[in-house]
């Protein structure tokens, strides 16, 4: 089986079973925004963007770590292990301290210790899934992430539905799925094997900490870019056109959900390719499919926003969450731009070189903060979207031609600038619904797809090759 051919198997491995499990959780923002009002949708979002900064920072990114150190076999596997829950431990100590300080905020009163235990176990659970993807157990974190969906669906059910907990039944559900997912894992896998405080080295927490402190700041500057638009459009706009905002990004998510599943098996490849001979080309096909996948989903998904929208959102006139079809094209241009941003960060993994990415998210953040300041006043959730779409731009511009540096591939310049402009028409055609709008998108998406169709088809060949391809 040549390189292509495993990073094609475990993507596949990865889409069936996580999927299913992402799709219904994707269809879960109907129930979210049927179950919650605007503001309630916007408290919600918040508390979960919050843990999404917390958790780096309260593990010393040591998911991120686990993962380098834990497929590299001169590594002892009970040290990386160990080390990782060691640290979160004593991050989790530390956090517990501060929490209390969350009441301080309007936003978090009377949530401080919900968001504790939230975090508590959405460390722990990271931890977890990571070393078993680590451990090449693909097929069980697959399988954790199908169970884990559905104990959320259900759990959401029993909250939201009939006991009507509103802001607290959303985040129990959560933690109830993370609980049950990390000692499922536990369990499943015998990590408990692998921990024991007498491998816990200075050494390896050196190594180790060295790797994953860039990657603290770097996870917070790009939590800035990715979430600090709704504390903007919250404190300058209000929390219901910031509920409307929350939802029109659950679309965009649709390509992060895709890439996500790729990104999980990419990632493995680059790390166990990381010496080979051939690296180069291999990079070079891979994020010329990838890219080139990535523009002709987000034109499909600006060709649907509307009816998107209309299907997965409450449709109630009174919370106006289908408004939010506005926003989601400029969103959609965003999220690409992640996506990419996303794909380089493999390369700073497999070169060690985490400074990077600290510095390139940092210059994502500044432009995003400005931008908002700028343009949120002006055009609301607008400015805000087209802020984080710059920003991630902005982000990507600088990281691409950093990382062909590091690794010598072909980034395809020219089709990328092709790309983005195809998909902007195709967002203001979207946002102004001109006369005829369906024909036009309907074109553009077609001659997206065509301009795209000879990067994927190459390295589709390269999949199907039964010769080792180690070298090619």
């Amino acid at each position: 089986m040549n390189k292509y051919q495993k990073l094609a198997g475990n993507t596949l491995i990865f889409a069936i079973g996580s999927f299913g499990a992402k799709f219904l959780s994707f269809f879960l923002i109907r129930l979210y925004t049927g179950c919650l009002n605007t503001d309630e949708y916007s408290t919600a979002d918040l508390l979960y963007q919050t843990v999404n900064v917390l958790y780096p920072i309260v593990t010393l990114s040591m998911a991120d770590a686990i993962i380098r150190f834990g497929m590299v076999k001169s590594y002892d596997s009970r040290s990386v292990y160990t080390t990782a829950i060691v640290s979160t431990v004593m991050g989790l100590a530390v956090f517990a301290l501060l929490s209390p300080l969350f009441n301080l905020s309007g936003m978090y009163q009377g949530y401080s210790f919900l968001l504790y235990v939230y975090c508590y176990f959405s460390c722990f659970r990271q931890l977890a899934s990571n070393f078993v993807r680590a451990k090449g157990y693909v097929k069980l974190f697959a399988a954790d992430g199908i169970l884990s969906t559905l104990t959320i669906v259900i759990c959401n059910v029993i909250f939201l539905v009939f006991l009507k907990m509103g802001i607290t039944g959303y985040i129990l559900s959560i933690i109830v799925s993370d609980a049950l997912s990390f000692t499922g894992l536990t369990l499943i896998a015998g990590l408990h094997k692998y921990l024991d405080i007498k491998y816990f080295t200075k050494n390896i927490f050196k190594e180790m900490i060295k790797y994953s402190a860039p990657l603290i700041p770097a996870y917070v500057l790009w939590w800035v870019t990715s979430a600090s638009d709704r504390w903007f459009v919250i404190s300058l706009k209000g929390e219901a056109e910031n509920g409307i905002y929350s939802a029109a990004y659950k679309i965009p998510s649709l390509l992060m959900m895709f890439t996500t599943l790729f990104f999980q098996a990419w990632q493995m490849s680059a790390i166990e390719n990381r010496n080979d001979a051939g690296l180069s080309r291999f990079y070079s096909k891979v994020y010329g499919a990838y890219s080139s996948l990535l523009a002709t989903a987000a034109a499909g998904i600006i060709l649907l926003v509307k009816p998107l929208t209309y299907l997965l959102v409450d449709n109630d006139p009174e919370k106006n969450y289908v408004f939010g079809y506005h926003y989601t094209p400029i969103l959609v241009i965003a999220m690409v731009f992640q996506c990419l941003c996303q794909f380089t960060s493999s390369v700073y993994n497999v070169k060690k070189k985490t400074v990077n990415a600290m510095l390139t998210s940092l210059i994502a953040a500044v432009v995003n903060i400005i931008l908002n300041f700028l343009f949120i006043p002006k055009w609301g959730a607008y400015g805000a979207a087209a802020a984080t779409a710059a920003a991630y731009a902005s982000c990507f511009a600088v990281r691409i031609f950093d990382v062909t540096n590091l690794i010598h591939f072909k980034a395809g310049h020219v089709r990328m600038l092709i790309n983005a402009l195809l998909i902007c028409v195709m967002a203001v055609i979207a946002i102004t619904e001109p006369k005829l709008v369906y024909l036009w998108l309907i074109l553009l998406f077609l001659l997206t797809a065509a301009f795209n169709a000879g990067a994927v088809i190459s390295t589709f060949k390269k999949i199907l090759e039964r010769k080792n391809a180690s070298n090619s």
